[in-house]
Formats: structure tokens, sequence, C-alpha cells
């Protein structure tokens, strides 16, 4: 069993790869559940009682427009007639006034992507991406590390959870937006880039990072000793969904004692896939609420057909817990389906729609709604709390051990 336990905590607990918008975005809509939210696919439609256009056209005081912008058209052709260094780049300027008008809203997870980082944001849930392999967050002061991937570059550089990044290639990051930074830290395959990391009570330090081609598996399983199914989600991306149906069919005919799912560092995917997933444990119910500006509510509840509904079930969790595997752990600690074990969510809860710009212009994500557990728990900043709190401490990482799976190991064997 200790074999296991090691071989589990090296491949589970250091995180996924580079992918600012999972923990920058929230609840996406027609997109992703995502560290930082989820995210619903483009294809699924808000209740056309709650859809934003709709409460905008009933609510919203009738503008203008012409007049509105005015002094923007003034600005614009000011900039053009007499600044110092013409010509201006057109697209460029149209870029930055998206950004701005977003910003202006105060909401971190409400944002405008250009296309360069829109294709990136969408890469990593495609099963593949090129960069240092880490979970970053960029709401925060500076680029910061929520978790490097097992096995990348990131990881083999001694990066860690927590770590800002204040300068890249020795240009100082101070006040820059952390999305601009991601663009720099990103890069292809087999090219170098220098951080300069902040990290708490250690004194500021430099490391070098070959890019790789990340692979990401969304679900890997395998059964334990004692007969003990185990799960591990790293991410809710389209394919997860049919994936872990066909894991689950081959672990349940070997009739195990128990399951234990690990969504420890899974920052979240898509909306869909959340609801499939928590189907697949729940026989009935809501998998989520969804509550809008105007206090109005839609309810995603459970596709019946599961194939794990009875199973004794244990749910791993840890602060790198966002956004979709958030709804997942929620929902079964709400019906009391089965326990969480490990320390508290990461908090996030709100529900972003992405909408593509013409012209190939990129995408602006919009935050529409909150999300709630089905008793109506709002976690947003706040998080689950474990029904067992169990730390997993640096010494625990060196020494390869997991004691959060060893307790649940424990409590599938013993029921306490």
């Amino acid at each position: 069993m200790k074999s296991n336990t090691g071989k589990i905590l090296l491949f589970v607990f250091i995180g996924l790869l580079l992918i600012a918008f999972i923990f920058s975005a929230g609840l996406w809509t027609g997109s992703m559940f995502t560290r930082g939210g989820l995210n619903r696919n483009t294809v699924l439609q808000l209740p056309s009682a709650a859809s934003p256009s709709a409460q905008t056209q009933t609510t919203a005081t009738p503008i203008d427009r012409n007049t509105l912008f005015v002094p923007f058209w003034q600005a614009w052709d000011t900039v053009h007639s007499e600044y110092v260094d013409q010509p201006v780049d057109d697209v460029k300027l149209m870029e930055g006034a998206i950004r701005g008008m977003l910003s202006s809203l105060g909401d971190p997870h409400t944002a405008y992507m250009d296309p360069m980082e829109f294709q990136q944001a969408n890469a990593p849930l495609e099963g593949e991406y090129e960069g240092i392999g880490a979970y970053v967050d960029t709401t925060a002061e500076f680029l910061t590390i929520i978790s490097p991937m097992p096995g990348s570059p990131a990881e083999k550089a001694g990066v860690k959870s927590g770590d800002a990044i204040i300068a890249i290639n020795g240009e100082d990051m101070t006040g820059i937006d952390p999305n601009l930074v991601l663009r720099k830290v990103l890069g292809p395959a087999g090219s170098e880039v220098e951080l300069k990391l902040h990290r708490k009570d250690v004194e500021d330090f430099t490391v070098k990072i070959v890019r790789e081609k990340i692979l990401i598996p969304s679900v890997s399983s395998k059964m334990l000793d004692n007969n003990i199914a185990y799960i591990n989600l790293s991410s809710f991306a389209a394919d997860t969904g049919p994936k872990l149906r066909q894991d689950l069919q081959e672990l349940m005919a070997k009739n195990p004692k128990g399951i234990i799912l690990d969504l420890r560092n899974d920052g979240g995917g898509y909306l869909d896939t959340a609801q499939q997933v928590v189907s697949e444990f729940l026989k009935s119910g809501t998998v989520l609420i969804e509550e809008y500006g105007d206090k109005s509510q839609h309810k995603y509840d459970v596709k019946p057909g599961g194939l794990a509904t009875d199973i004794p079930l244990v749910v791993l969790v840890n602060g790198g817990t966002a956004s979709a595997s958030e709804i997942t752990a929620g929902a079964i600690q709400d019906y009391k389906r089965g326990i969480l074990i490990g320390e508290k969510t990461y908090g996030k809860g709100s529900v972003q729609q992405w909408s593509t710009l013409p012209n190939d212009a990129g995408a602006i994500r919009v935050t529409i709604a909150r999300w709630l557990t089905p008793n109506g728990r709002q976690i947003n900043k706040i998080g689950l709390p474990p029904d067992i709190e169990v730390k997993l401490t640096q010494e625990d990482i060196d020494a390869k051990r997991d004691p959060q799976l060893e307790r649940a190991i424990q409590y599938i064997l013993t029921g306490n």
C-alpha cells in the first residue's frame, strides 16, 4: 500500500498546467467550470427568462449610443491626428478599448482575451499544451502559481504552489497585468524562460525552465490494495465524462469495497462535464444552482443512470480543488453521498459566459451569475470545508507520504 500511496502522491499532488483562465475565470457558460470559475459551453443557453440579454432589454435605461460615444470617437480621432508616433495600430487601440471597458466593471473574472490569449486559454482542455506546466492565478498582484504539473518543467525546476512570478528574463513584472505576464511565460516547446520567484519566508530566487509540450490526461484510475478503487480527475475536459464512465465500468466489474475520487488540484472545466461526473455518483437531485443578478435561479439536475450511486465514496480535496470540482464535491457533500477528506477548497463560485468577437478579434468573458451548492451554499471566496481535515505538509511531499489518501483508505475499510 505504501508504494501505491507514493506513486499516487507523485501523480496527483502537484497539479496540472499553465492556464490562467482556469484560475481567473469562474464558472463558464457554454464552456467550463474552472478554478476561478465555472464555464458552460457556448452551445448551452441560459433560460430565456434569466438570460443577460433579456434582463438588459427589460431593465436597462435606453442610451443613445451615438451621443454616448461622441467623447470616445473624439479621443480616437485625436490619437490618430496628434499622437507623436504614427501610424498607430488600430487593432491594438480596439483591443485596449475593450479591455478598459471590461476592467471598469471591477470584476477580475470579466475580461477580454485577444486571439492568441483565447487560443492559449482553450488549448489545455483539448488534451495538450506547450508551456512550463503549471496552473496559475491571474487575479493576484503578480502572476501566481497554483500548482505545477507532476513531471512538468515547472516541477523539475522546483516551482511550488504560492510562488509569485516577479520578473521574467530579467524584466520586472511589478504593475503589469498578470494576464500579460502569462503571455511572457508561455512559449514554444524547447525554448527557455527565466523566472524570478517570490516565495513566502524565502529570499527571492531565479529559475530557468525549458518549456515542453504538456500532455493532460483528465482521468486516471487504478485498483489499490484491499480492493479499493481510485480515480483521479485532473480537469473537467470534454472527454472526462465518457472516460470516467469507461473507467467506472472496468472498476465496478471488480466489485471494489469503495471508491476514492481524487479532486485535489483539479481546477475545473466544462459545466456539462461536471453534471456528467456528479451523475455517476448520485441517483437524483440537483447538481448546482445558478443565481443571476435579479436573484432568479436555474437548477441543473442529476442525469439518471449513474454507475456508482451506492458504493462507499470518499472525495479528496485541497486548496487547488476549484469550480467544477467544487461543484462535484459540494453536491456529494450536501447529499451526504460521501465524505470530503483533505483541506478547504479554493472557493470560486462565479459563472462566466464566453462570447467570441467577429473578425477573429478574440473573445470576452463576462460574469453572468453565481453558483450555489444544492443546499444553497455560496462558496465564492469561502470554499468547501472537508468533513475530515487532513493536512499535507511539505515534509510529507518530500518523504513521498500522502496522509490524505491514507486517511481515505482507512475510512473505506473501517467506515470512520
